[in-house]
């Protein structure tokens, strides 16, 4: 049946056409996407992993090409299988890791691939940035400290001192949602909750591209992209490949945001001291406020919400930790997850159950690849602190579980500390956020009640809800977030039996970084 007869006939019946939204998200290690109908359900998602290229020692990249092919894979599953006709598809929204710096060429073909948070090239250009912009002054209009990876404006910087070629052909630095807008769209932009990750955005004032600051750092400030809120229609799809599948010609595709943003929204954290964890590759604890008072020690940014911002403590290598783990030590238990049809995580945490409260002595630093909030060092690496003879694998895991725990907590008082307020329980979302063991350690350590929200996959919906407020289904972010029901899939009540040794490893947690710092310039 053709649209057109479809129309006429739900027209004559007096049917109402009921509209679908459509949401990607581009995470470290997969693509997932969803789709929800109007009144916020989840009717269709799919997942599609892949693995980030270190091509060199601390280089980060993802392949735009493996982002794509999993965008499509995730389609044709969905669309081609699933229950939704892609003819209701009403817009679409898109949601990314932050940041993934994308060189762009005039067409919008992908000069360079995205190089993400995590990536430690760009080091000596973040020590430029600080030097001809003084840290002071950079935090003062940014509300962020500089970092190699962390702030792409050193990614940028790094292009254009190590690949002159690339720089002079760049129409235009995007990050991901740029780089996906331009396929679908043909037009070029970013978001602000995206450039307040870039060294280059008055994230407190204008809420615009900086032109001294660009200045300053040697970047072409007519290489940044034009500028939009996160629920603004980009443009009509032009892309043929979506449009084979089915999706009308012409549909609305919103720029979205960050994932952590998104996900926010999706989590229904859109007011003043609203909290929430999310819990991946990266583990981020997420205030919001509706004043921009910021802490050197936090990441902050726009939110998706207008009229909002997002202080974020974010610990990079949470999950990338304890996966590291599995890859490296545990492919026993990865085996017997294959023949038990059990995942290989689960399989560990149910080992580090079986080490006592304290892991046995032994204290994680989880700065695997450098860390953003709370030390900003590209130079941070990771620590087992405390080991001895008596020490297993399972103390280990634990080890990497209560380092989460010690992590979330610091931000959490920094947070409290800023803002006055006095946090005793917060929502949880994410793939790792399911392990009731890990759930409850976090609990035990941070000293909250945490409830674990039962959609793990809470980006690609904020996006999807965002897409919505672009089309006028929804009246703002706020509305479209009040469509959400979140049912609560495990509360977590906080056991306090295990304060005191908690509290002992914590402040060796706290005082291990400041005592090895001078040591890790070394390594």
């Amino acid at each position: 049946m053709n649209r057109d007869l479809r129309l006429c006939l739900d027209l004559r019946w007096g049917k109402r056409m009921k509209k679908y939204l459509l949401g990607l998200d581009v995470g470290t290690s997969s693509l997932k996407t969803a789709i929800i109908d109007e009144d916020g359900h989840v009717v269709s998602k799919s997942a599609r992993g892949y693995e980030p290229m270190s091509l060199h020692p601390g280089w980060q990249e993802i392949s735009a090409e493996s982002i794509w092919a999993a965008v499509i894979w995730n389609l044709k599953k969905m669309l081609l299988e699933g229950p939704v006709d892609p003819e209701r598809i009403a817009g679409i929204g898109i949601s990314c890791l932050c940041p993934g710096l994308v060189a762009l060429g005039a067409e919008g073909e992908v000069l360079h691939d995205p190089i993400i948070y995590s990536d430690r090239r760009s080091a000596e250009e973040a020590d430029a940035i600080k030097r001809s912009v003084g840290e002071e002054h950079l935090f003062f209009i940014t509300a962020n400290r500089c970092m190699s990876g962390a702030m792409s404006g050193t990614s940028m910087l790094w292009i254009r001192n190590h690949c002159p070629e690339i720089y002079e052909k760049t129409r235009y630095f995007g990050h991901i949602n740029t780089m996906l807008g331009v396929r679908l769209t043909g037009n070029f932009a970013m978001d602000r909750s995206n450039a307040s990750y870039t060294s280059m955005f008055e994230t407190r004032g204008s809420l615009e591209w900086s032109r001294d600051l660009a200045q300053k750092i040697g970047i072409d400030f007519d290489k940044l992209p034009p500028l939009m809120n996160s629920d603004e229609v980009l443009g009509g799809l032009v892309n043929q490949e979506f449009i084979a599948m089915g999706i009308p010609a012409g549909t609305p595709v919103v720029i979205g945001g960050g994932d952590t943003a998104c996900a926010s929204l999706a989590a229904g954290i859109v007011s003043n001291g609203d909290v929430c964890e999310s819990v991946g590759t990266t583990n981020v604890l997420t205030i919001c406020v509706d004043q921009p008072n910021f802490s050197p020690s936090n990441i902050n940014r726009c939110h998706v919400v207008r009229g909002k911002w997002i202080y974020q403590g974010a610990m990079s290598h949470a999950g990338g930790s304890l996966r590291w783990f599995r890859d490296e030590f545990c492919q026993d238990l990865v085996k017997a997850g294959g023949e038990l049809d059990e995942d290989a995580f689960d399989l560990m945490t149910k080992a580090a159950s079986l080490s006592r409260a304290g892991a046995n002595g032994v204290v994680f630093l989880p700065y695997m690849m450098g860390e953003r909030s709370p030390v900003w060092d590209s130079d941070a690496r990771g620590v087992f602190f405390g080991m001895s003879l008596n020490t297993n694998r399972r103390d280990l895991i634990r080890a990497i579980l209560e380092a989460t725990g010690y992590g979330t907590r610091q931000l959490k008082e920094i947070a409290e500390d800023l803002t006055g307020l006095r946090i005793r329980r917060f929502s949880s979302l994410g793939g790792g956020a399911r392990s009731r063991v890990w759930s409850q350690i976090k609990a035990n350590i941070i000293g909250v009640d945490i409830d674990v929200l039962d959609v793990s996959d809470m980006a690609p919906v904020g996006a999807a809800l965002l897409a919505g407020v672009g089309i006028g289904l929804y009246k703002d972010a706020v509305d479209a977030a009040s469509h959400v029901e979140r049912k609560v899939y495990r509360k977590v009540v906080c056991d306090h039996s295990d304060d005191a040794v908690y509290a002992k490893r914590y402040q060796a947690y706290k005082q291990l970084y400041p005592r090895l710092k001078d040591l890790y310039q070394y390594c």
